[in-house]
């Protein structure tokens, strides 16, 4: 008991938790022109490293890496699992000292989840974490380094992907977008899971019977798309959503993804059925904002 008081204590009772505040004068990377800068450099990069890359080495072999893919896998999977805890910790204090203001209104837990009261401020335990998660997007996108520095492989999507995925969790923080608690919490959950499994298969392990990386994908998308039909029926029967703009911007995306998803699904299993024990291709994705990268069927991308 006396080691869950203390996790709890430093992942939602902490003072600098407690206190957060997104600020552009006191959070790091919370300016607009650090934001675009950022990507602006990623995106960059990611092209300068591929050219050189082909200039360098004319052939197509992949090129070892070592430790370093199951590093940042085994990294990204302990730092999901912290955010999720952190984030479900913060979530139920919030929900434990402000409660007597929701019997006004009627206001259940799960309404809040989905539909942050208008006028909504990011301060405060969730936004600590949702700081913290937006702060995890760019660590996420070396992952297309990775990708092209082993196979010489450039995608333009998945760049896209990667920027829209930090641009969005930008937008969750300056503009307290409803619905991100939830959408934190599942990402975070899964993630775990599979750069838990990416580890797992790149410490050569052995991987699943099936594509196990876009199935997660698929759940999560998916789940994703059932709560954003919750906010919406909120955002009318409530009076309004806090930042329902921003959350506009996400459903698009979570919708035009998810159907990716799907149509990929369905070619990969079509492509199985007929060609048996080859490679296939697989979806890896990100929440509120995803990357969409090829895998091999058995997830050797790790």
């Amino acid at each position: 008991m006396t080691s869950f008081h203390s996790l709890r204590y430093y992942l939602s009772e902490h003072p600098s938790i407690v206190s957060f505040r997104w600020s552009h004068a006191q959070s790091w990377g919370s300016t607009w022109s650090f934001l675009f800068t950022a990507i602006a450099f990623y995106i960059s990069a990611a092209v300068l490293l591929h050219v050189l890359l082909l200039i360098l080495f004319r052939h197509r072999r992949p090129l070892p890496l070592g430790p370093l893919p199951a590093a940042h896998s085994l990294c990204m999977a302990l730092i999901s699992a912290t955010i999720f805890a952190g984030t479900i910790l913060s979530a139920a204090a919030e929900i434990r000292d402000t409660r007597w203001l929701w019997r006004r209104s009627r206001t259940t837990t799960f309404q809040w989840l989905l539909c942050f009261p208008l006028g909504t401020r990011p301060s405060g335990r969730v936004f600590f974490w949702s700081y913290i998660y937006y702060l995890s997007r760019f660590l996420h996108a070396l992952r297309s380094f990775i990708t092209i520095i082993r196979y010489r492989k450039l995608s333009f999507f998945k760049l896209f992907n990667h920027s829209i995925l930090i641009f969005m969790s930008f937008l969750w923080l300056e503009f307290s977008q409803s619905f991100q608690v939830l959408a934190i919490l599942l990402t975070t959950l899964v993630y775990s899971v599979v750069y838990g499994y990416r580890f797992w298969t790149a410490i050569g392990l052995p991987s699943a019977c099936f594509p196990f990386v876009v199935n997660c994908q698929i759940v999560l998308l998916s789940c994703n798309l059932l709560c954003h039909f919750g906010v919406l029926l909120l955002h009318y029967i409530k009076g309004g959503c806090n930042g329902i703009g921003a959350w506009v911007f996400n459903s698009v995306l979570n919708g035009a993804i998810l159907l990716l998803f799907l149509n990929f699904y369905v070619k990969m299993h079509l492509r199985k059925g007929k060609a048996g024990d080859r490679d296939g291709a697989a979806a890896a994705g990100d929440d509120n904002g995803f990357v969409t990268e090829k895998l091999d069927v058995k997830d050797k991308d790790t």
